[in-house]
This record gives structure tokens, sequence and C-alpha cells, in this order.
């Protein structure tokens, strides 16, 4: 069985033109990314959009792909599932910052460098790619990522 899933690096600019990256604090506690399964009908970008709006209370605009995470995982009742989630390079234009308490913890703006920190000491290993991926299409270069 096949699984797919979409979500998302949101990015903003404030007022003084300072560069801002949203991570979530997923429910077991660790930093992560607002991301959720694809909807009959919905095409994985929709997704994508949708899951950053329910997750984070953000709207945003896909800038560009960053990449795909594969993996298998085992369900009670399915068996061995194929998990393929796709992460786009997003930014937020518009909702307000509204963690979805029932899937998630919290949700806040960290300075590139520092979510990049959080993302390696607090973050899922399968997600450096997708964060370091994000910071360089956003033209930052990061340490400790090839």
């Amino acid at each position: 069985m096949k699984e797919i899933s979409a979500g998302g690096v949101v990015y903003r600019r404030t007022e003084e033109n300072v560069l801002q990256i949203q991570l979530i604090q997923d429910r077991y506690g660790k930093v992560s990314l607002p991301k959720g399964k694809m909807e009959s009908g919905e095409t994985v970008e929709q997704t994508a959009l949708r899951e950053i709006v329910e997750e984070t209370g953000m709207i945003g605009t896909i800038i560009s792909p960053i990449d795909q995470i594969k993996y298998q995982y085992r369900h009670e009742a399915k068996g061995v599932v194929d998990k393929e989630v796709h992460y786009y390079l997003v930014e937020a234009v518009g909702g307000s910052l509204q963690p979805q308490v029932e899937e998630i913890r919290g949700v806040d703006w960290f300075s590139p460098e520092e979510a990049w920190r959080k993302q390696r000491t607090s973050g899922y290993d399968n997600n450096d790619r997708i964060v370091a991926g994000a910071l360089k299409l956003l033209g930052i270069e990061v340490e400790g990522h090839a």
C-alpha cells in the first residue's frame, strides 16, 4: 500500500525585510514541519497548502518543490505502507499563526540560523535535507549539511 503526504517549509519576510522560517513542535515534542495525508481529489500541492493552513493557520503560496522523503512503516491493519512525503518551499501570504492543538504542540517563527540549529538538535534526521534545501533555495548555505 502507498500513502502520500505533503507539507512545506514556510517562510516570510517581516516589515523590516527580515527572513523568518516557521517550525512546528509536534505532539512528541520534536521540531518538525507541517504536513499531512493527501485526501481524494487533491493534488500534492493542494495537500501541502491545506495542511499548512490546518496545522499553523498560515495561508501560503508554493514557490518551489524542495524534495521528497520516502520510507516504509508497518500499520496494524494495512501491513507495510510505502510512505512518500512531498515538501515545498512555501511563502506565507496571509492567515495568522494558530497551532492546531489536536495535532501539534506549537508553531513559531525563527531566524534561518536558529531554525537550522533547532532542526539539527531537536528535529527528525530525515528533515535535515528538507530544511537545508529550503534554506538553499532562499540563498542561505548552512553548516553541517552536504
